[in-house]
């Protein structure tokens, strides 16, 4: 996904861009699914809740999130005195997009009393509207520490939600029917023809896939075997391959992930469920347009104060139940899984 600049020119420019940094006293935040060459200049990489909270600790006057807009909106909110900017407007997301404050409102006048339990890819505004915030790797002890009685309101995406459901048993939580149109592009035909053409291979898929819940289903069906199959957030697959004593790994997920995972497990071989699992809108953010953010101090994202102590509350009570545990790191057939983070549940 880089430019044609060459190598030279990006090491020149990622120079460049740790040099204003330093001069601005800024931390640059970088996303899994962000280009290489945006990765290698970032001081953190990794999901958007758990970059929103390394930056919270450092000094830093500055926060360049180089992800999407909400994850720029979750750093404001742990952030409020720092100044947090947007390499690029245009970094949108169209899971996000499935649900405003609006609709979340009149969902929850459908079903008085409700619990809320929101996705941390979701608007402030969202976030704001609801109880508890959570991320795909903790989503299941989030809802599980609500009462067994408690209907719950789980959104905005329907294949992590229906791995919750599935997962914890709720017939009480009803989920929204958002998606992520990456991961919903991942389909089973895709699981198949990797899987027959690496046999030795792991199989790690998120669950926003659109595969998630039909392989869960398939391999219920003995359509397809669970041998080497797990359900993880994205540390969480980051996590697996150190612990693995496999030397291959399908990943279903957006394909930006693929560059951490060689650069981190260089002996190993990643091999995408579906290689044109781009996500456009990861993509917009480019070193040239680092470099003028910095530059210029654009485009600054605020959350207004009343919206921000809201949405953070949310997302304090996610953090007081703690990290994950094994369940939403499912895995479908015996033997280790990734370890839970202590400090980020993953996204």
């Amino acid at each position: 996904m880089s430019t044609t600049l060459g190598l030279g020119g990006w090491d020149a420019l990622q120079r460049e861009i740790k040099r204003l940094a330093r001069e601005k006293n800024a931390v640059i935040l970088a996303h899994n699914y962000q280009r290489p060459e945006v990765q290698d200049v970032a001081d953190f990489v990794g999901d958007s809740l758990g970059l929103s909270r390394e930056a919270a600790k450092t000094p830093a006057d500055v926060i360049v999130f180089c992800g999407v807009h909400f994850m720029a909106e979750t750093a404001a909110i742990l952030s409020p005195k720092k100044t947090v900017l947007l390499p690029d407007m245009a970094a949108g997301c169209s899971l996000a997009a499935t649900i405003d404050a609006e609709q979340l409102r009149a969902w929850k006048r459908e079903h008085p009393g409700a619990v809320v339990v929101s996705y941390v890819n979701t608007t402030a505004e969202v976030k704001a509207e609801s109880d508890y915030c959570c991320t795909s790797g903790n989503a299941v002890d989030v809802v599980n520490a609500i009462a067994p009685e408690q209907e719950i309101l789980f959104l905005p995406d329907v294949f992590l939600g229906a791995h919750v459901r599935r997962v914890t048993g709720r017939a009480n939580l009803h989920v929204w029917m958002g998606e992520c149109h990456v991961h919903a592009g991942i389909d089973p035909e895709d699981i198949r023809r990797q899987r027959d053409a690496h046999p030795g291979a792991e199989f790690l898929v998120h669950p926003e896939c659109g595969c998630a819940t039909s392989v869960v289903e398939a391999v219920s069906a003995g359509d397809i075997d669970p041998g080497g199959v797990h359900i993880l957030s994205t540390e969480g697959m980051i996590r697996r391959p150190a612990i693995s004593s496999a030397d291959e790994f399908i990943v279903a997920t957006e394909v930006g992930i693929l560059h951490r995972l060689r650069r981190e497990n260089p002996e190993k071989r990643f091999v995408p469920a579906n290689e044109h699992a781009i996500c456009t809108y990861m993509k917009v953010t480019t070193l040239p347009r680092v470099r003028a953010s910095l530059e210029h101090l654009v485009h600054r994202v605020q959350v207004p104060p009343d919206v921000a102590a809201r949405a953070r509350r949310a997302i304090e009570r996610m953090v007081a139940i703690g990290g994950a545990s094994s369940a939403p790191h499912q895995s479908l057939s015996p033997g280790p899984t990734a370890a839970p983070a202590e400090e980020d549940p993953g996204e």
